[in-house]
């Protein structure tokens, strides 16, 4: 087994960054971006896709918006298929260090990026894509997508625990945000194979679909709260995580934001498989379990906010800081499910409002990661 002590560990396992300006000469010239690849890339996916979607569904709707919408899904598309071909030749050519991702403590958290990538693709392929590339062909890379994404999301959310139970021993401050990553991409599948199930065909196959949809949905929401208790108790014993990984805290908002997100989605087709007397009762249900959740997202958004910004000048940029995009976004679209429920203005305001904040915090990190990449400082291993 190995001990895991969480401040000694966690910056260098997931800033993977140095300064060219500091690095030996001979490290310069013997640069292998492809050899510190590792399964955090993928959140630049999640951070960006989650810009499109949350737009398609927005209360405020204004001439352009569904257009640059389109233009953020087709960049995440394009990020996707440059970072999965980037991870193919990385186990290629690398399959040591690629393995070593799988059996870090800290980084095998992040694998839970790959599979929440493709499913954020994919649903944006059906919302936003059909408009360039046709409803029908959209229809399948969403069904493509979403399939291996939850195909792949069930493996970690029962992987990674299980090689956190069975091959590592964590000290009592080891507890951070990434621990949700594994979790979260079940949740992830119910809230947009909701989108799929008027297109499975009547009978037992849609049922089934919804059916596994809400088992999804059920399997993450519980999973994530055990998580999150750890995380918030972590927080009260022993104070912030290190400055490198503050951002972390902002992934307690995924689950949270898009548990109240499925619920509402799945609410929304229960009639096209339900009877009307259970079709009602998951419309009570979304409401019932989606405000209070959507409660207590906001009062961690608070906190989020408030030890981002106690820490903010010792906070070194890595790319923890994409953890500042997603899980927005899902609150973004939780309060927008909740505004099409019962049509209350708070849930429309915030909505709106927290999607402003969204795209001016994916402008900042998209900026840096930019500039990160063309100085070569987020393609180095940590020193």
């Amino acid at each position: 087994m190995t001990t895991v002590t969480f401040r000694r560990t966690g910056d260098a396992a997931l800033t993977t960054r140095v300064s060219a300006s500091t690095a030996p000469a001979g490290e310069r010239e013997n640069w292998e971006p492809l050899r510190h690849l590792a399964p955090n890339w993928f959140a630049v996916v999640m951070g960006t896709g989650i810009i499109g979607n949350a737009a398609a569904t927005l209360p405020l709707q204004f001439p352009g918006l569904r257009a640059a919408a389109t233009v953020v899904w087709a960049l995440a598309a394009v990020i996707l298929i440059v970072l999965a071909g980037a991870w193919m030749l990385h186990w290629r050519r690398y399959p040591e260090e690629a393995r070593g991702h799988g059996l870090h403590p800290i980084m095998m958290q992040f694998y839970g990026a790959m599979p929440m990538a493709l499913l954020t693709v994919g649903a944006g392929t059906l919302l936003l894509g059909k408009d360039v590339i046709g409803p029908s062909a959209a229809l399948t890379v969403d069904w493509v997508l979403w399939s291996a994404g939850t195909v792949f999301g069930l493996m970690t959310a029962a992987g990674i625990p299980y090689r956190m139970i069975t091959r590592h021993r964590f000290d009592p401050d080891a507890a951070f945000g990434g621990w949700l990553m594994p979790v979260v991409p079940p949740m992830v599948s119910a809230a947009l194979g909701a989108l799929l199930v008027p297109h499975t065909p009547a009978g037992q196959a849609r049922l089934t679909m919804f059916v596994a949809c809400l088992a999804m949905f059920g399997l993450s929401l519980i999973a994530a709260f055990v998580t999150t208790t750890l995380i918030w108790s972590r927080l009260l014993h022993h104070g912030l995580p290190p400055a490198g990984m503050v951002a972390t805290v902002w992934l307690v908002l995924g689950p949270l934001g898009q548990g109240v997100t499925a619920a509402g989605s799945l609410a929304n087709v229960a009639p096209t498989v339900l009877d009307q007397d259970e079709a009602t009762g998951l419309q009570v249900f979304s409401l019932l379990f989606g405000i209070p959740t959507w409660g207590f997202a906001m009062l961690w958004l608070a906190l989020a906010i408030a030890v981002t910004w106690h820490a903010r000048a010792s906070m070194p940029f890595n790319l923890t800081w994409w953890g500042f995009t997603f899980p927005l976004g899902c609150c973004v679209t939780g309060s927008t499910a909740l505004y099409s429920h019962t049509g209350a203005d708070l849930f429309a305001v915030t909505a709106v409002g927290l999607y402003t904040l969204l795209v001016a915090a994916w402008a900042v990190v998209s900026v840096k990661t930019v500039h990160g990449v063309v100085r070569g400082d987020l393609l180095r291993p940590a020193r």
